[in-house]
């Protein structure tokens, strides 16, 4: 019975294109024990060929990200969100991002999960994670990387989860700056089906800043809804205080936060 090296398992590995493995897979491979296995990955941790995401879950960092000490986000979270067994997509600024509206390069890589999860810290990426109970419910797409393929959420459902989770976006006013990039990629068929996902005071907000970004087409495929269904005002950031400030009749909001757009 011959027996492999830590480090030739993760050359053949990566021959395949496969840049991930857990604890279980090299003991098994190697034909050697937790206890020495565990030693060879502290070693080759320190070397900086591997770096560990979870308890028994590997990343293989090939030689052109040795600088970012990882590999980017979109090529490792599919395949760890695989091993957790968890439904997921990329969202908010990453999503936006996918779709040619970024305004500026998110600082980190942002997935939408149904429970939320601690950010993870690999080199110099940073993985943030963000809670939506009906996660398996929201449009997405599939989209190809460099090392397979990631779950993206649609451009209509990246606009609600935007006016939904704000502070995770840089604030109402970039979220607007945002939603002006991605105008042009959103349908507003597409957008009403998909509202039926989100909270009604998100269309709310949603139809609001469409509004304020000249997106005509869009904001009148929400107002019939927002008309019909609506019957508070909401505040327009949530969590700020609302009394003594002007009113939006046609989408019921409390514009308590000035709304600037960098377009």
């Amino acid at each position: 019975m011959v027996r492999i090296s830590l480090e030739k398992y993760i050359e053949e590995l990566a021959s395949r294109g496969q840049h991930h493995f857990t604890t279980g897979d090299a003991v098994k491979a190697l034909r050697s024990t937790p206890i020495a296995v565990r030693a060879s990955l502290r070693r080759s941790r320190q070397k900086g060929r591997i770096t560990a995401q979870l308890r028994g879950f590997h990343l293989i960092v090939p030689s052109e990200y040795r600088s970012l000490g990882c590999l980017p986000g979109e090529q490792f979270v599919p395949q760890l969100m695989d091993h957790l067994g968890q439904p997921y997509y990329a969202g908010l600024l990453s999503a936006a991002q996918f779709h040619g509206a970024a305004h500026q390069k998110p600082q980190e890589f942002q997935v939408v999960v149904r429970i939320n999860r601690p950010e993870i810290r690999c080199g110099q990426v940073r993985v943030r994670f963000v809670a939506r109970r009906n996660v398996a419910e929201v449009t997405t797409e599939v989209v190809n990387t460099a090392r397979g393929t990631l779950r993206v959420s649609s451009p209509e459902a990246t606009a609600f989860d935007l006016v939904g989770y704000p502070d995770r976006c840089g604030g109402i006013s970039n979220v607007a700056t945002v939603l002006g990039e991605l105008a042009e990629r959103l349908r507003p068929d597409r957008l009403l089906q998909e509202s039926v996902h989100s909270p009604l005071p998100w269309l709310q907000r949603l139809g609001f800043l469409l509004e304020r970004v000249g997106a005509v087409e869009l904001w009148e495929a929400l107002s019939a809804r927002v008309r019909e269904e609506a019957d508070a005002y909401v505040p327009l950031r949530v969590g700020r205080a609302v009394s003594a400030v002007s009113r939006d009749s046609r989408w019921k909001i409390l514009i308590n936060e000035n709304v600037e757009s960098d377009l």
